[in-house]
């Protein structure tokens, strides 16, 4: 397994990390017998990065977790880096209420994800996204507390601005920034990475494939589950679909012509974006890790990706990334 290094004072992982999300949550019913299985896969493939968040299945996803790790060889098991997000709010109906990053708030996540995980300490920490009415300085204090104390690793971000990625590596050091990047969400180009870069923070890409959009198995179609939050994602719907997956017909042509799949090819692109990023692909399966794992052994050069490029230029999505509400959440779009 090929690795790369999280920022300057981050860890070494995996080149490619193992989203675990859709294991648990909003992509609709999902196969714990296979969740484990891909997860045993994904380790015996030498992953190291496991993401989760706290509030995946409300708390379902770290237990799974647990259970594979508990399943796992030793040695596996004693590689493995989990990343935990933290933060949102829920209701029991399964609804999003908003974040808490208060001080108090971040010690009481962090001690029941230890409990669920089964473990002594959190690899890379991180809020999932900013709390409006608590300063990240606050929150990034707290979360270095914990490390002081040998309950968290390293600290990280999610879906941080510029700005606020400047003040929050004043507190304490930042392993990486997590956000979405992909062939069609590029909008981190302009500032974000540049001053994750300056700053010596690396970037754990998540949204690689656009949740399945450009994975090349997504027909126009394919029916949505009444549990999977992409039939509100406005990329996935009516015309937006259409044009989207137009793009994803010429990415395809490129693909055919190189003898990959589509789905290798976006996350191709991603890994040639830096040394600095490490791709999190969201595989539910054992089939669909097999096949981005074979994104390692892709080498794009210069005219491969001019044709990329031309195929899907830069700013060429139909729809926002998210709902409005949801859109309203993230620091990274304002």
């Amino acid at each position: 397994m090929q690795t790369r290094t999280l920022g300057t004072t981050g860890p070494q992982t995996s080149a490619l990390g193992l989203g675990c999300m859709g294991m648990s949550a909003l992509y609709g019913d999902s196969d714990r017998s296979e969740s484990l299985a891909t997860l045993h896969a994904a380790l015996d493939a030498g992953i190291t990065l496991l993401d989760t968040g706290d509030f995946y299945g409300m708390g379902h996803n770290e237990l799974l977790i647990n259970e594979a790790l508990r399943s796992a060889p030793a040695a596996a098991r004693e590689k493995a880096q989990i990343s935990v997000k933290f933060g949102a709010l829920r209701t029991v109906e399964g609804g999003f209420t908003g974040y808490d990053g208060r001080p108090n708030a971040v010690r009481n996540f962090a001690a029941y994800s230890l409990q669920r995980l089964g473990t002594d300490h959190i690899d890379i920490y991180r809020i999932a996204r900013g709390d409006p009415d608590v300063p990240i300085e606050e929150t990034v204090g707290a979360i270095a507390e914990l490390v002081e104390a040998g309950h968290v690793r390293h600290i990280g971000l999610s879906e941080v601005g510029a700005q606020t990625l400047r003040r929050a590596a004043a507190v304490a050091p930042i392993s990486d920034l997590q956000i979405e990047y992909s062939l069609l969400s590029r909008g981190i180009e302009e500032a974000i990475l540049p001053t994750a870069r300056e700053l010596g923070i690396g970037i754990t890409a998540y949204g690689v494939l656009s949740r399945g959009l450009i994975s090349g198995h997504f027909t126009r179609d394919r029916k949505l589950a009444a549990n999977d939050f992409r039939g509100r994602s406005p990329r996935f719907q009516g015309e937006n679909l259409d044009r989207n997956l137009d793009l994803v017909d010429a990415l395809r042509k490129i693909a055919e012509q190189k003898g990959v799949s589509v789905a290798q090819t976006a996350i191709a692109w991603v890994l040639s974006r830096g040394a600095d990023i490490v791709p999190l692909v969201g595989a539910r399966r054992r089939d669909r890790l097999a096949e981005a794992l074979g994104a390692l052994d892709i080498t794009l050069d210069a005219d491969d990706l001019a044709a990329i490029e031309h195929a899907v230029p830069a700013g060429a999505a139909a729809g926002d990334r998210y709902p409005t509400d949801q859109m309203a959440h993230l620091d990274s779009e304002h």
